[in-house]
């Protein structure tokens, strides 16, 4: 079981409430992302569930019980942090057996889950190494291996990736998430990095000054973002929002077009504009455009033979099914 509920949960520091009340359910066996930019409260939010700060005010239930009060080591979860933590005196057996030590079980048991753990993480060949001799992913699966042995109610991970290089970070990402669907435990992942978020949760939470700016899917996230600030944060490139005289043909303060939903021409379209720099990726071409009112540069998502150069006149047409609408307050108008 991993149900977890929050109802009016806040947490202030002194003066600063960097929690406003807040509600929010996290199902069984649910892989969450919390994502927002640096200093939006999510690490504090995961915190507060772990029991690692107390919360100022508001109800954590765990499976249908109070742990509001109860101390991290009684409410049946088990952190991974952006920081390994690992001894370095100690195995890789060592590492993994040491909560279930620390708790007295017995060693026939921690033989058997140690042995499981590094089946599921590919660490059998490494369980005599010392974390020196391991490798950054490694080491990472050696942490995220203590905590599978505790069996927990839920994961709870800290921004585990951060300290990998891209390549590593891919792998890791693709290692979690199997990890996930093998043992159907609820996880809770925090990350600023929305292409983690996108890739890896069944449901995101879009935080923004400690606030949920909205609760969803990846993919109802990224078609119906409900405000301009989602619109923004979730999708690589990120969507394009234009204001001023291209918005106000649509009768709103704020039009919202995706890179990937401009139709790129040399000769003609709706807007016109100059190539500024062009990314060629390979599958994809980055195209910032200069001179469209209201959003300058303008990126477009074109397909990677495209033939365009720095100084170019190109033509761009907007997908009239893919725009979004948003007021003068940023929400979403449709």
């Amino acid at each position: 079981m991993g149900q977890i509920n929050l109802t009016q949960v806040t947490k202030s520091f002194g003066d600063v409430n960097v929690i406003p009340p807040l509600d929010l359910n996290i199902n069984d066996g649910e892989f969450t992302v919390f994502v927002g930019p640096s200093g939006c409260g999510k690490s504090t939010l995961l915190r507060l569930i772990a029991g690692l700060e107390d919360i100022t005010s508001g109800k954590i239930e765990i499976d249908g019980q109070d742990a509001t009060e109860l101390p991290p080591a009684k409410r049946g979860l088990a952190m991974v942090f952006q920081s390994y933590a690992l001894y370095p005196h100690m195995s890789v057996r060592k590492n993994i057996a040491f909560p279930m030590k620390m708790a007295g079980m017995d060693e026939a048991e921690q033989k058997k889950r140690i042995e499981a753990a590094a089946k599921a993480l590919n660490l059998t060949d490494y369980l005599d190494r010392r974390p020196g001799q391991l490798s950054g992913g490694q080491r990472q699966r050696v942490a995220i291996g203590r905590a599978i042995v505790r069996e927990p109610s839920a994961f709870l991970f800290d921004e585990p990736l951060s300290n990998l290089d891209a390549a590593l970070r891919v792998g890791m990402r693709l290692e979690i998430s199997e990890m996930h669907k093998r043992l159907a435990t609820t996880m809770i992942y925090v990350t600023h990095d929305q292409v983690e978020a996108m890739t890896m949760a069944d449901k995101i939470v879009v935080l923004q000054a400690g606030v949920i700016e909205q609760v969803g899917s990846p993919l109802e996230l990224y078609r119906r973002p409900r405000n301009k600030f989602v619109a923004g944060f979730i999708g690589s490139p990120k969507m394009n929002l234009i204001e001023g005289k291209l918005a106000s043909e649509h009768s709103v303060h704020t039009i919202g077009i995706r890179p990937e939903h401009i139709d790129v021409s040399t000769t003609e379209g709706a807007w016109q504009g100059t190539v500024g720099v062009a990314e060629h990726l390979g599958s994809d071409t980055f195209i910032h455009i200069h001179g469209i009112p209201g959003c300058d540069p303008l990126t477009v998502r074109a397909g990677g033979d495209v033939d365009v150069r720095h100084g170019d006149t190109v033509y761009l047409t907007p997908q009239a099914q893919h725009i979004h609408k948003f007021g003068a307050d940023g929400l979403r108008l449709d």
